[in-house]
């Protein structure tokens, strides 16, 4: 053996280590049994950015093990959740939390030294508060941004609010950095794709709400993205190759049906992300696409084509046929990004829809009775009883959820569907 192959011999191992540590690194982040805490003031009380990771870590991941609780409330700001932490999270337990205050926090008002300090003691709090009920795991997001075309406050321009917002932001990433935790920032996403798709659709394109601080889904999708990434989601849904001359392959989460040449029927445990039709609109979340990576960084669904003879390629998947060349296909194509139908539609939307059901009743739960029980705190210590039935009353809280979200998971099924390759002659 030369030293060449004697050396090649001795790394390959070292390199399998760490390609397989690079591969699990999308599951890192969150531990086995992971309990996700998603937790804010109006914006995540919205519903939507919480119902897209919930969507993505329950479909996207291919893992069951994954529990999701938004616990968003209108107005709040950090010093509000800080005081109602440990009880309003005792149902449910996180060992994994998203945080995303500032908005408000911030006053609606020019930056000062007296802001900034109140939003640091508050977020070292939340901070605190989320280590002592055990959560290990807190991607500490930074507020997001307005829009200066649609946020109209006598007290501010939008231009000076999102000033202001960076400031809290930079002081989110220091805490997050200081306790060693994830960092989401959700304020230069969104800017960056705002300060993008306002250049292509002008103005009146408002993926940042109506108000201009309550995000459309289109703006909700950013907040989304920023928390993936933090909490480690490599993005790699899957990978196929179709032979046109031999057996075809796929990535773990994808099983190959049968032996065919020049398409591929696969049974998928994992889904790519799905998004909203119309490609202009802010009220869906696919018009920000061109504005941001979410398909690169976090939706990446490969298809590479091997043994092509022809210098144009037809592919079909699901209901929808598009043309791309031979290079595009040796190289990779990435099927959600390039396809606008997929066979996961129905089911997506199935799943969206079970999703926030779900987080409305938690949104009722939490807001209604759950943090009202702080009141009671001291009859609850003095008389046995009183406190036996606050935890009964709990209990048949939780287990209403846990229904809610067993019918959720009904609809996270494997999708059977097939790619076909046809060259172009």
């Amino acid at each position: 053996m030369n030293t060449l192959s004697s050396i090649t011999m001795r790394i390959l191992p070292f390199l399998s280590i760490l390609l397989a540590a690079v591969s699990l690194r999308a599951e890192s982040l969150l531990p086995p049994d992971a309990r996700v805490a998603v937790i804010g003031d109006s914006i995540t009380e919205q519903k939507i950015y919480s119902k897209y990771i919930e969507a993505y870590l329950l479909a996207c991941t291919g893992r069951s093990d994954i529990k999701v609780f938004q616990f968003g409330w209108s107005g709040e700001r950090a010093g509000g959740f800080a005081a109602r932490l440990e009880n309003d999270l005792s149902v449910f337990n996180p060992n994994v939390a998203t945080t995303c205050y500032g908005m408000n926090d911030g006053s609606y008002t020019a930056y000062t030294a007296q802001i900034g300090g109140e939003y640091e003691k508050n977020m070292r709090a939340v901070v605190a508060g989320l280590q002592k009920v055990g959560v290990k795991v807190m991607a500490i997001g930074s507020p997001g941004g307005v829009d200066p075309d649609f946020f109209i406050r006598p007290t501010i321009k939008g231009e000076l609010y999102n000033e202001n917002l960076a400031q809290l932001r930079d002081i989110a990433k220091k805490l997050a950095e200081e306790n060693k935790q994830p960092f989401a920032n959700v304020h230069d996403t969104m800017i960056s794709a705002l300060t993008k798709s306002k250049a292509a659709l002008g103005k009146g394109y408002g993926p940042f709400g109506g108000d201009g601080f309550h995000p459309a889904p289109a703006g909700q999708l950013l907040m989304a993205q920023a928390f993936l990434k933090a909490l480690g989601f490599d993005g790699d849904i899957g990978r196929v190759t179709v032979d046109m001359k031999g057996p075809n392959t796929a990535s773990t989460g994808h099983v190959v049906q049968g032996l065919q040449l020049g398409s591929v029927t696969l049974e998928s445990t994992k889904w790519p992300f799905v998004f909203d039709a119309d490609p202009k609109a802010a009220s869906s979340n696919r018009s920000i696409l061109p504005f941001t990576s979410f398909n690169q960084d976090l939706n990446r669904f490969t298809l590479r084509v091997l043994n092509l003879t022809g210098a144009k390629v037809k592919v079909t998947w699901g209901s929808e046929t598009k043309e791309f060349s031979r290079e595009q296909l040796e190289g990779g194509i990435n099927l959600a990004a390039e396809f606008t139908q997929t066979p996961f539609d129905a089911a997506f939307a199935e799943l969206s829809n079970a999703l926030a059901a779900k987080q409305a009743y938690e949104t009722l739960m939490i807001k209604t009775l759950v943090t009202n029980f702080r009141s009671f705190a001291a009859e609850a210590k003095e008389e046995p009883e009183f406190g036996a039935a606050l935890e009964v009353l709990k209990k048949k809280l939780m287990d209403k959820h846990t229904r809610l979200d067993a019918d959720v998971r009904k609809f996270i099924k494997p999708i059977t569907h097939t790619i076909k390759v046809e060259e172009v002659h």
